[in-house]
C-alpha cells in the first residue's frame, strides 16, 4: 500500500477502512486549521462500468466543473465537464471489479478560505488504464467542512482505504 510520509507538512486526519462494501466513504467535521488536503485512496469496486465521484460539504448541486487528460502509452485524449453534480476521481478508465488497485489522490486547495472558490486537483495512475490527471473548480465560498467519495455504479470494495491529510 502506499503510504505518505507524515512529517511536519502532512498531518494524518483520518483513515477509513472498509469492513464491508459500502456506497460511499466520507470523511467530516474537518478542522479548518490547514492550509490545503490530501486524500489518498486506494481501492476497487463491486461492479465496473462507471466512475468514482466526490461531493464536499454535501453539494449536490451543478457547482462542480473540471478539465481531465488521459493517457495510455499509445494514445492521449481530454475532456470537459462543466456545471455537474460531482467532481470525477479519476475518469471512467478506472474500476477495479474485486481488486484493490485502483489509486488517486486529490487535492483541495485553500480548503478553509471563505472568500474564494476551492481549486480540487487529481491524479490517477493504473499500469493496466493508464494515467488520468484533472483540475477541478468548486464554485462556493464555504469552507470544506466535509468530503464524500461514492462509485456512481455500485458500491465500493471491502478493503478499500481512503486517508486524508492536512497540509499545512
Amino acid at each position: 500500500r502506499h503510504k505518505m510520509a507524515a512529517g511536519s507538512t502532512y498531518t494524518p486526519i483520518a483513515t477509513t477502512t472498509l469492513g464491508s462494501n459500502s456506497a460511499s466513504i466520507s470523511f467530516s467535521s474537518i478542522s479548518g486549521s490547514y492550509t490545503d488536503l490530501r486524500l489518498i485512496f486506494i481501492g476497487g469496486v463491486v461492479t465496473s462500468g462507471d466512475v468514482y465521484k466526490m461531493t464536499v460539504n454535501s453539494d449536490t448541486g451543478t457547482n462542480y466543473s473540471q478539465t481531465e487528460l488521459w493517457g495510455d502509452g499509445s494514445s492521449a485524449s481530454s475532456g470537459r465537464r462543466t456545471s455537474v453534480a460531482y467532481f470525477v476521481c479519476g475518469g471512467s478508465r478506472i474500476g477495479a471489479v474485486n481488486s484493490l488497485t485502483d489509486m488517486f489522490n486529490i487535492d483541495l486547495q485553500n480548503y478553509s478560505n471563505a472568500t474564494t472558490y476551492k481549486t480540487i486537483l487529481m491524479r490517477q495512475g493504473q499500469a493496466s488504464v493508464g494515467t488520468v490527471a484533472a483540475v477541478g473548480l468548486w464554485r462556493s465560498t464555504s469552507a470544506i467542512s466535509s468530503i464524500q467519495i461514492s462509485y456512481a455504479n455500485g458500491n465500493i470494495l471491502s478493503g478499500t482505504t481512503a486517508t486524508l491529510y492536512g497540509i499545512t
